[in-house]
């Protein structure tokens, strides 16, 4: 699970939050932590930290539909997305890197899914709901955020409830948001955040193209301290994503 940033509102802010899917990683590497996952957006999820970050001014933004593979598509979020948030709320370490509720209630989780709406209104990011094709049903959440972007950068937290992992879609979602930001929206450097045990999450983000560049001590609390973050980074000059240029010709 990638971590949402430490200022931001926390969700995917960090999409993420960002954040908890041994997904893709468990698959080939039995022995992972069931709880790897990049940090929520450096916040974690994607999600807290977002919103405190929106800067002042900000365009509202539009969250597209995309695909991320045969089997999944990024979308905003729903207020059909309850049983969601309901899931995440009983993770154990959800809740403590995102807004997500650690005690559900429906107008909890309705709060949440209105905070996703907000970060769009204000301009404070991209949040996506991440759905699996076949049956519709959300399985996590990934978040770009655009708090520094006036510095040409931005975040990325996720996170992903057991029911959707070990499936390879916390690599296809990351794979697919940092590609259309980097190529499309054209920002010039991406950073997620992970706690140094998370070697699932680490994994994961070096698979898509980003490089470890240090440990950020005491950087962001979880819970009731705060712990280190490995931050990673990835620009749109140091190659292909997905098989694709991220720069034009």
């Amino acid at each position: 699970m990638a971590a949402p940033e430490p200022d931001a509102p926390r969700e995917p802010d960090a999409l993420a939050d960002a954040a908890t899917d041994p997904g893709p990683a468990t698959e080939t590497d039995p022995g992972a932590d069931p709880h790897a996952h990049p940090a929520p957006e450096a916040e974690a999820d994607l999600d807290a930290e977002a919103e405190a970050g929106a800067p002042a001014g900000r365009e509202p933004v539009t969250v597209p539909s995309m695909s991320a593979g045969p089997d999944f598509v990024l979308r905003p979020w729903e207020m059909s997305d309850l049983p969601l948030v309901r899931e995440a709320s009983h993770d154990p370490y959800i809740p403590l890197i995102t807004t997500v509720p650690a005690r559900y209630s429906d107008a909890a989780a309705e709060a949440f899914v209105r905070r996703q709406w907000e970060r769009a209104a204000t301009g404070a990011g991209y949040p996506f709901a991440i759905v699996r094709s076949r049956d519709r049903r959300p399985v996590g959440a990934i978040g770009l955020w655009l708090r520094e972007l006036p510095e040409g950068r931005a975040s990325i937290g996720y996170w992903m409830v057991p029911s959707g992992r070990g499936q390879g879609v916390t690599r296809a979602a990351l794979r697919t948001v940092t590609s259309w930001a980097l190529r499309d929206l054209g920002i010039p450097r991406l950073q997620l955040f992970v706690e140094p045990w998370n070697t699932a999450s680490a994994r994961i983000a070096v698979d898509v193209g980003y490089r470890r560049e240090g440990l950020l001590r005491g950087w962001q609390r979880v819970g009731d301290e705060r712990r280190d973050m490995a931050v990673y980074g990835l620009l749109n000059t140091d190659g292909p994503v997905d098989g694709r240029a991220v720069t034009a010709d």
